[in-house]
């Protein structure tokens, strides 16, 4: 088993390949797995960001390898993952068109149960410079259990009472809804650099809570800039992180330390945005 590339108490993070180190990892261990995984979007296409035309392209672990390859790559992913989910875990996954259907695809085949889908809508999404379709604004999140007979965690409570004010959508002191209104990352967020498919601590928190309780485990085996690990220490749940890539291990671990530095003074019961008692 690889040495952690960071530790600190129930924060441990991994220098790995994903595919590799998920079949290492002891089985039925996690509560909770959080997937962003590569959306093979990256096609030398152009982009709008900040008001610059910049490149899709993110790497090239983000470019497709033909249709079989990718449903091949992702069943691998998901497969791993189901093992490594307790019984009543549950797994997130986020995507575009691009991959999203393959994954619905493959968690049938693979005897998920699916829970929901959850749209992401992004107020504040770039425009599409072709102006040849519709403006991308949103994501899709699937949300399904290990299996149809089991338990799945879901803090309903928690979230009616979820009253952020930036989400336009959701009505105050209402049941939470299926179309969720979420910004991009703001500055703060990028304070040390950004990964380029970072998601705002604002969509982590609120899958977080709503699908563990204190204490659980969490992975996220595509980490990134470590979001999902800092929602995670923000609301005492134990987490484990994997990326191959070491400057993005980097940029979490700084991340960590600040959020070590501004301890989390209030969590009211009536929450708005979970960012602003740091």
């Amino acid at each position: 088993m690889k040495a952690p590339y960071f530790k600190r108490e129930n924060f441990i993070l991994y220098n790995a390949d994903s595919l590799e180190y998920l079949s290492e990892m002891e089985g039925e261990q996690f509560n909770l797995i959080f997937v962003d995984p590569p959306y093979f979007l990256s096609n030398d296409g152009i982009t709008c960001s900040s008001g610059k035309m910049v490149s899709v392209n993110k790497g090239k672990w983000d470019k497709s390898q033909g249709f079989e390859e990718d449903v091949k790559y992702t069943e691998r992913w998901l497969g791993a993952c189901k093992r490594l989910l307790k019984k009543n875990g549950s797994i997130w996954i986020s995507g575009t068109y691009h991959i999203i259907y393959k994954v619905g695809y493959l968690l049938e085949k693979l005897n998920y149960s699916i829970i929901n889908d959850i749209v992401w809508f992004k107020p504040n999404a770039p425009p599409n410079l072709s102006c040849r379709y519709f403006t991308h604004s949103h994501e899709i999140l699937l949300w399904a259990k290990k299996t149809d007979d089991t338990n799945h965690i879901f803090n309903y409570e928690e979230m009616k009472y979820w009253n952020n004010p930036k989400d336009k959508i959701k009505n105050k002191d209402k049941q939470m809804r299926s179309v969720w209104s979420i910004p991009l990352i703001p500055p703060k967020e990028k304070e040390f650099g950004k990964h380029p498919t970072q998601k705002p601590l604002e969509l982590l928190t609120r899958i977080v809570i709503s699908s563990t309780n204190k204490d659980d485990w969490v992975l996220d085996p595509f980490m990134g800039s470590g979001t999902t690990g800092i929602a995670c220490s923000i609301l005492n749940r134990k987490f484990k992180g994997i990326e191959i890539n070491k400057g993005y291990l980097d940029l979490a671990i700084k991340r960590f330390k600040q959020k070590e530095k501004k301890r989390l003074i209030y969590l009211p019961k009536k929450r708005s945005d979970i960012t602003e008692y740091l």
